[in-house]
């Protein structure tokens, strides 16, 4: 029988695109299944009294260090975003729009790819329609779709959610209940997995 991995994400967190490089292949090497589930990051800090590492200048300046070495590590591109912090509040409601959608990976990739890679202000809903629209989207529908009731009661229930099950940041990753904080637990999942 195959394991889930959970995994609570927020584009605005660097450390999420990072994990986001790895998991897929990490599940497919244990044949699990990897499961998304968007949250809003900014409301989780909220609900924990937890704040962005960023907020201490001095941690900061490492954090930027170390995923710059983590990115090597990986092989994988990775800029800092000039426009950190990104209001991702849309962003996160058209994941949960796409969820069972067949292009939410490619969605992932998209948004993914522009924040970290591309440093597009993904906060203004212009550049958003751009990005989506130049990787194949009907951006029209999907902004759409982030002003549904339903899916914005889905992404507050994913966080709270989180909240609930101990995390208090992105990613977070749950293993047969066992909870995983940071890419830089991605060896330790990979042993529960095992």
């Amino acid at each position: 029988m195959s394991k889930t991995i959970e995994c609570y994400f927020d584009f605005g967190s660097p450390a999420t695109y990072l994990a986001w490089t790895q998991l897929p292949a990490l599940a497919a090497r244990h044949n699990a299944k990897l499961v998304w589930r968007p949250m809003l990051l900014g409301a989780l800090f909220k609900a924990t009294g937890n704040q962005s590492p960023a907020m201490n200048p001095a941690k900061g300046r490492y954090m930027l260090i170390d995923f710059q070495r983590y990115a090597q590590h990986y092989g994988v591109p990775m800029k800092f975003n000039p426009f950190f912090p990104i209001n991702t509040m849309t962003l996160m409601r058209g994941a949960v729009a796409l969820q069972d959608d067949p292009r939410f990976d490619d969605y992932l990739q998209t948004v993914f790819k522009a924040i970290w890679v591309d440093e597009r202000n993904m906060g203004q809903p212009e550049v958003v329609a751009d990005v989506l629209a130049k990787a194949g989207f009907d951006a029209n529908a999907l902004l759409t779709k982030c002003s549904d009731e339903t899916v914005k009661g889905m992404l507050k229930t994913n966080t709270e959610e989180a909240a609930a099950r101990g995390a208090f940041g992105a990613p977070t990753v749950y293993v047969d209940g066992e909870m995983f904080f940071g890419q830089d637990r991605l060896p330790m999942i990979e042993k529960a997995l095992q």
